[in-house]
């Protein structure tokens, strides 16, 4: 098998332009350094703002504008209940204010009589009082009234739900014509201008990840996702044993939607690793190589075992050493006389 990858490679290095050794070859050493391991957990995307809009009074339903999936405007018309018995109400309670102004009035039209009498010394203190008192009473049943009003006019105001904020519908609970009473659901909405990420930590990777404090998020597509605020739960969950953790995401657009899944990578531990660059590896099938100087100076195959990639580079697991020089662009070897010397390629760590 070894062979056969060598024969591929070469056939590989024959399909470019041949050029001169000296004049083309760059390499690059193996250097180690820090490697960050990542936890990788599936997260949800999910609304800050979702909720379900319920009744507040009682009624008859007769105005339904918008339907699920219908996008709405902070303060548009939602639901309309029927208002008659509300509207009564409130001309009951206006009526109610008049009388009790009316009284209000009397009743300081003849305090003031009875305390100019008084002051003539023509009634007893005791006429002066019954009179203040009755002010006073007066006084209570225009308040009392004035919250009557602001009560009933309050039910009719209910009448009319209004969306709270701008977003999309996703679920109706009610249709035209029936009878909803207070705490009855209506609607169903979210908004899609703040989304965050909501995803469940193992109890092993919890302390790593509070003090580290960082988090990536990846789409299926390969896009990562910007972040912010970092929200930790103070209590696992006691069925699955995790603690929530949620990201804040600050660029939300078109293509995001609750419920979708992402990838989230949460740094857990570091230890050290050997890298080279991504594009000295030739890879065929299931096997990787990539060409090492010898002391001589002539690259030669050397099979590799490759980890984790981070950005440019390569982590290699089995087949280098730290300070050995590898070919960064390999293609540039064909017709190449180094290449003259047969290549060999011991297995992982020969």
């Amino acid at each position: 098998m070894v062979k056969q990858f060598q024969s591929v490679c070469l056939g590989f290095l024959m399909l470019h332009a041949p050029l001169t050794w000296a004049e083309s070859v760059a390499t690059r050493a193996v250097i180690s350094a820090p490697l960050q391991e990542s936890a990788q957990l599936d997260g949800v995307i999910e609304a800050v703002q979702q909720s379900t809009v319920s009744a507040q009074t009682s009624g008859t339903i007769v105005e339904l504008p918008f339907d699920v999936d219908d996008s709405v405007s902070a303060g548009d018309l939602i639901v309309r209940l029927e208002d008659s018995e509300q509207t009564a109400r409130l001309d009951q309670a206006q009526a109610g204010l008049q009388e009790a102004q009316s009284g209000l009035q009397d009743a300081r039209q003849q305090f003031q009589r009875t305390e100019t009498v008084h002051e003539r010394g023509l009634v007893s203190r005791q006429e002066l009082d019954r009179a203040r008192n009755n002010l006073s009473a007066a006084q209570a049943r225009v308040e009392r009234a004035e919250a009557a009003v602001a009560e009933a006019r309050k039910q009719l105001d209910y009448t009319r739900v209004i969306a709270p904020y701008g977003g999309i519908l996703t679920e109706r609970h009610v249709e035209l014509g029936e009878s909803v009473s207070p705490g009855q659901p209506l609607l169903s909405g979210l908004s899609l201008e703040q989304l965050r990420v909501v995803v469940d930590l193992p109890q092993t990777y919890a302390d790593a990840a509070r003090s580290q404090r960082q988090a990536t998020v990846t789409l299926a597509d390969g896009r990562v996702l910007k972040t912010g605020d970092m929200t930790f739960y103070p209590y696992a969950n006691p069925q699955t044993h995790t603690f929530r953790l949620r990201l804040q995401l600050e660029e939300p657009n078109g293509s995001l939607f609750p419920g979708m899944l992402v990838k989230v990578s949460v740094p857990v531990a570091s230890r050290e690793a050997l890298w080279i660059p991504a594009s000295a590896l030739i890879e065929r099938s299931e096997l990787r190589a990539v060409f090492v100087q010898n002391d001589a100076g002539q690259p030669r195959l050397r099979q590799v075992r490759v980890g984790q990639r981070d950005d440019d580079r390569l982590e290699i697991l089995a087949g280098l050493s730290e300070g050995e020089q590898v070919v960064v662009n390999p293609g540039t070897l064909v017709g190449s006389p180094a290449l003259a010397v047969p290549a060999t390629v011991p297995s992982d760590g020969e």
